[in-house]
């Protein structure tokens, strides 16, 4: 018997893009053990992180059946998500120097805020659809933004030295992205 994957594609393009995503949830693990390792941020920017943050709160909040169905799996993996990011965002503020640090928990800050403006605006949209569109672009947003984060800190980062991009799994978050979007 073999196995034809054209019926199963809406079970098994979720799962894969699941895996895909936990792939990208924990890349930024060497970065990490390397600033616990030296207690400090270094040259590493927090910024992806919060893009990161905001873009699992909504694509979970997208997830949720109030604001459309059959999307367990998205609601799922972008909690898992926003687990990873509130860690990252965690031991950055707790390594990183004041400045840094007073504008992470500004930034944290905002993100929380700006979600909850969304999900109390959301929910006072009656028609089903409207909403689901609504929070369907505002989650696509913020997926471009997340992916395209890390361009301006690889900016940065080609003018000091070309080689650290992809030391630490940001190369791969950057590969990940551009693959992503070529998906789509």
């Amino acid at each position: 018997m073999i196995l034809d994957l054209r019926h199963n594609d809406h079970i098994c393009m979720p799962i894969a893009g699941n895996i895909f995503a936990f792939g990208l949830f924990v890349s930024p693990i060497p970065t990490f053990r390397r600033i616990m390792r030296n207690k400090s941020t270094e040259h590493f920017s927090g910024l992806p992180y919060i893009y990161a943050l905001l873009n699992c709160l909504l694509s979970a909040w997208y997830g949720t059946p109030s604001m459309s169905s059959d999307n367990l799996l998205v609601t799922t993996v972008n909690s898992i998500g926003a687990v990873f990011q509130i860690t990252y965002i965690s031991m950055f503020i707790i390594y990183a120097e004041k400045a840094k640090k007073l504008r992470m928990l500004g930034l944290l800050l905002a993100v929380f805020g700006l979600f909850a403006v969304i999900v109390a605006g959301s929910l006072r949209i009656s028609d089903f659809n409207v909403r689901h569109l609504l929070i369907g672009c505002l989650s696509s947003a913020s997926l471009v933004s997340m992916f395209a984060s890390p361009l301006f800190v690889i900016v940065r980062i080609f003018n000091a030295s070309p080689i650290l991009i992809w030391m630490d799994g940001g190369g791969l978050l950057f590969f990940g992205g551009v693959c992503h979007c070529f998906c789509l």
